[in-house]
């Protein structure tokens, strides 16, 4: 196995034969309403083969948060909603952390080593968040911009799943809603989700005042934007029919959102 360590590191991270970094939907989309997905994606570079983890390990929770990306998808198509999602594996570089934090560029973690991540240099990790990190990044300023060009700033929702077991412990929480400062959106999905029947925590299983959180710290809570981080327990979204079941509960949550918090309610399609 190969263990991803950069041999030839003047020469591109990705390939033009293979996808992008992030990808988006709903670009034209006026609905003031914007979702993201950091971990989207199991994929690794070509560049890095397979980072010297074993078939299991590159699909497992470290590498990928299973279900997120077909619910944001679902989420995007169902409302008409603007979405960006990152392509490629956390475990390459984590979007969601800041570059100088080791979560960043993971060495271990639930019990498996991740050799690729192991003594990486400062331009191995440059060169991956040149080619991944900072595109992804850019393309959700981007759209943030072009939201707020045309209507009201736009709810900004971060949608993520966690493992049912992590170092050997269950994990009751059936969804998390994540928030700091801001409880605009937090007071309405804790509330909608608890009328559903979930087992919803309020900053668990993790917490939003936790710094592990760069992309709605960055994007949303320095410039105000109405904004909360959605964690659903992956055992709930590991297959269509558990999708769509969360889907259609986010649905109803989300499309009330602009009328509840006082945005433009007729951009939402009805």
């Amino acid at each position: 196995m190969s263990d991803g360590l950069d041999d030839k590191p003047n020469e591109p991270l990705l390939s033009s034969r293979e996808p992008s970094p992030f990808y988006v939907l709903n670009a034209l989309s006026e609905t003031p309403v914007m979702l993201v997905c950091d971990h989207a994606s199991c994929r690794f570079p070509e560049s890095l083969g397979d980072m010297g983890l074993d078939p299991f390990a590159r699909r497992c929770h470290l590498a990928i948060d299973i279900g997120a990306g077909s619910l944001t998808e679902r989420l995007s198509r169902s409302l008409g909603v603007t979405a960006i999602l990152a392509q490629y594996s956390r475990l390459v570089v984590d979007c969601n952390r800041e570059l100088m934090d080791p979560g960043a560029f993971l060495e271990y973690g639930d019990g498996i080593l991740v050799p690729g991540n192991r003594n990486l240099h400062q331009s191995d990790k440059d060169r991956r968040a040149d080619a991944i990190y900072w595109p992804y990044h850019h393309a959700i300023d981007q759209q943030v911009q072009r939201l707020r060009s045309v209507g009201p700033p736009p709810a900004f929702i971060s949608i993520h799943s966690f493992t049912p077991v992590l170092n050997g412990e269950s994990r009751q929480w059936q969804i998390g809603v994540l928030w700091d400062k801001d409880q605009r959106l937090s007071d309405i999905f804790i509330e909608e989700f608890r009328a559903a029947g979930f087992l919803t925590g309020d900053n668990e299983p993790y917490s939003g005042k936790a710094p592990q959180d760069f992309t709605i710290d960055h994007h949303a809570e320095e410039i105000g934007l109405p904004h909360v981080g959605i964690e659903i327990r992956q055992d709930l979204i590991n297959d269509v029919e558990g999708v769509e079941k969360i889907a259609a509960v986010m649905h109803k949550i989300i499309e009330a959102i602009p009328e509840r918090i006082g945005l433009r309610e007729d951009r939402i399609p009805a």
